[in-house]
């Protein structure tokens, strides 16, 4: 039996994961990218209670089929109850597989070919959504994996994979300026 080979990197502030790779820190946020984070976190948790688990830095262990085991670390995670049940608390600390939805605000020095591979790397281990928040540009693209849509300031988000939960997207980026 053939087991699948597991990339372990050391725990480092900011978290390093592995993308296109390599060993990748995490860049240092600014204000706003730790403000977008909380008041998202905190969005995810309201609309999460009940049905699963949120974190910010949540580190997992993604395994897309027939690759080796890597870390990645969404800026804000949502684990359903279905893919880690609410007494699974030790699997839930370092979770084996992707996240139901993983959240990545991006910062300046973010390369695209990074973010790209990071979006791929979490829909191939079958995330049902990954959100791309641009605090710059004031959008959050929702990609799943049959469509990628782009929602400006101005518009709410919903996805079928978050049913019930809506973002304002006005509101969101003027609160991450307080």
């Amino acid at each position: 039996m053939q087991t699948t080979p597991e990339i372990v990197l050391p725990e480092t502030k900011p978290e390093t994961e592995w993308v296109r790779g390599r060993a990748l820190q995490k860049v240092s946020p600014t204000y706003r990218h730790a403000r977008l984070q909380n008041l998202l976190g905190g969005m995810l948790m309201e609309w999460a209670n009940g049905r699963g688990r949120v974190g910010t830095e949540w580190r997992f262990r993604v395994n897309p089929p027939g690759e080796a085991i890597r870390p990645l670390v969404p800026d804000v995670a949502y684990l359903s109850y279905l893919r880690c049940g609410p007494d699974e608390d030790a699997a839930a600390q370092l979770p084996l597989g992707a996240p139901t939805v993983a959240v990545e605000i991006l910062s300046p020095d973010d390369r695209t070919s990074d973010v790209e591979d990071k979006i791929a790397t979490y829909l191939r281990a079958r995330c049902e959504l990954v959100l791309i928040v641009d605090p710059g540009k004031e959008t959050i693209v929702a990609i799943d994996p049959a469509s990628r849509a782009i929602f400006p300031r101005g518009q709410v988000f919903r996805h079928p994979s978050v049913d019930g939960f809506t973002v304002d997207l006005s509101t969101l980026f003027d609160a991450a300026r307080r």
